[in-house]
């Protein structure tokens, strides 16, 4: 176990929407530290968004989408006397967070459209439509943790 707990680090806004979840986003997409490559990915998704869907903004249906996907309970493994249970726990805030933005890039790059930036504006389009593999993540969490309603008690 750690002595301290890890300092939260902050992250710049990123220089066109200002908006910090979007820099969060850009660097979960980023492999290899191409940065750039992920930055162009992301804007590039947005542009397709709007030419899809006329009247949206394609920052607005990204805000929507993260707020969908993300999950208030998730279930974590605690050992009582030999067996191990899976206890529903709340989800904080920043945890929320960051499991929505996986989500949805693990989704995207599951997905089979050509480019990545087609497969982010989908699966962007989908989450925030309610739809898709990210927001079907959240709903299975959802039902492990309905499932497991039980073992509440056993929370820590």
């Amino acid at each position: 176990m750690r002595r301290r707990r890890a300092p939260i680090r902050e992250v710049m806004p990123d220089p066109i929407y200002g908006s910090k979840v979007v820099t969060k986003f850009i660097n979960k997409l980023m492999w290899d530290g191409k940065k750039s490559t992920a930055q162009k990915i992301f804007y590039n998704a947005l542009k397709l968004i709007e030419e899809k869907d006329k009247e949206a903004k394609g920052i607005d249906i990204f805000n929507e989408a993260i707020e969908n996907v993300k999950p208030l309970l998730e279930v974590k493994s605690r050992r009582v006397g030999g067996a191990t249970y899976q206890v529903p726990v709340e989800v904080r805030p920043v945890r929320q967070q960051s499991l929505a933005i996986r989500w949805i890039v693990d989704a995207a790059r599951n997905r089979n459209e050509r480019t990545m930036a087609e497969r982010l504006a989908n699966e962007l389009l989908d989450a925030a439509n309610k739809r898709g593999a990210a927001y079907k993540k959240k709903e299975d969490t959802y039902k492990m943790a309905e499932a497991n309603k039980a073992f509440a008690h056993y929370r820590w």
